[in-house]
């Protein structure tokens, strides 16, 4: 299981940690792994993942949200029927820019383009890419890329011009919390990771945790998040992950491939302050959940980001799930009818 090679990337990654930690860095369990395992792939050093622990360790975030989704907070629903409306909007305004924008100007076949441009899960979009013809290397790259530039540029626009603080209490400690309760929290994470595999839930490691915590929650039955231990291990692995997909990259894949998704990323952060500020101002949305609910990173990391910053984690994670809903759905449609385009293209 632990092998030279594994062990090497744990290595790594927890010399990230250190490093970030000893320079007094934000977010060292999230940003030293994902860095140093950046750093180390694209200098060409063997590594490997930690395969369904890495997997698991998604599932501690499914549960922290779902456990944060109160009847308080339900009843605030309706009060988002503004800014749930913009999503939709959202998405086919990145998809118009998005698809031409790799197309056209970056050369790739138009399958690939569309779910390069699309927001979804990261993982979902590289699959279905590649199930409908499209260039599954691509995709990963162009999708990693603009998780690692939105990831990183959110707590510097937070910390920065936002002037939030990345300190807020990601968890009570271990020790402080009922053992019933974390014994609870280890099982409906077990089962609504696999339970949600065997069914086809689309981000089964966190939606299916998630799910079943909230009815806990709303029931009355747990009353707390996962302990601190177990988010900074989550963020740990997600970090490690996002430095790794950059494993093998060519020097043409990073002035083709890893460019364009870089700069696609730079336009979905202009499409993303736009969409804040009309969420701020015609939703009268607090800025700070705002701007995260129209972050185009993964739903995992932008999970992770709402925690430290203290931010309402229900509304944030309906908006998410409304994106990945519309994107996941909608992308087999959108995927019939690019392959007829193209058919009649090519039709004499």
């Amino acid at each position: 299981m632990f092998n030279r090679i594994r062990l090497q990337t744990f290595a790594i990654a927890l010399a990230g940690v250190g490093v970030f930690h000893l320079a007094g860095l934000p977010l060292p369990f999230l940003f030293g792994p994902m860095f140093a395992c950046l750093f180390a792939a694209l200098a060409g050093v063997q590594m490997q993942g930690a395969g369904q622990i890495s997997v698991a360790a998604r599932t501690v975030l499914g549960v922290a949200v779902g456990a944060s989704v109160t009847p308080a907070i339900l009843g605030t629903v309706p009060l988002m029927a503004i800014t749930l409306a913009l999503i939709p909007a959202y998405v086919v305004v990145i998809g118009l820019i998005g698809v031409p924008f790799f197309h056209r100007l970056w050369g790739f076949d138009r399958m690939t383009s569309y779910y390069a441009a699309m927001p979804g899960g990261f993982q979902d979009m590289v699959i279905f890419g590649q199930e409908a013809g499209g260039n599954g290397r691509a995709l990963s790259l162009i999708h990693a890329t603009r998780v690692l530039i939105i990831v990183t540029l959110v707590p510097i626009l937070l910390t920065g011009p936002m002037g939030v603080g990345l300190d807020h209490p990601i968890g009570a400690p271990a020790a402080d919390l009922p053992l019933h309760e974390m014994a609870i929290m280890v099982a409906i994470a077990l089962i609504g990771w696999k339970g949600g595999e065997r069914i086809g839930l689309f981000g089964a490691s966190i939606l299916g945790p998630l799910i079943l915590a909230m009815a806990l929650s709303l029931g009355d039955v747990i009353h707390h998040r996962p302990p601190a231990e177990a988010i900074l291990v989550a963020q740990f692995f997600i970090g490690m992950g996002i430095g790794m997909y950059y494993r093998g990259v060519t020097l043409a894949e990073l002035r083709h491939d890893v460019a364009a998704g870089a700069a696609f990323a730079v336009i979905l952060a202009g499409l993303a302050a736009g969409f804040t500020w009309l969420a701020f101002t015609l939703g009268r949305t607090p800025m700070l959940e705002a701007f995260l609910s129209f972050s185009p990173g993964g739903q995992a990391e932008m999970t992770v980001l709402a925690i430290v910053a203290g931010a309402d984690l229900g509304f944030i994670v309906v908006h998410h799930l409304t994106r990945m809903i519309l994107v996941i759905t909608g992308a087999p449609v959108m995927a019939r009818l690019l392959m007829r385009r193209d058919d009649e293209n090519r039709d004499p």
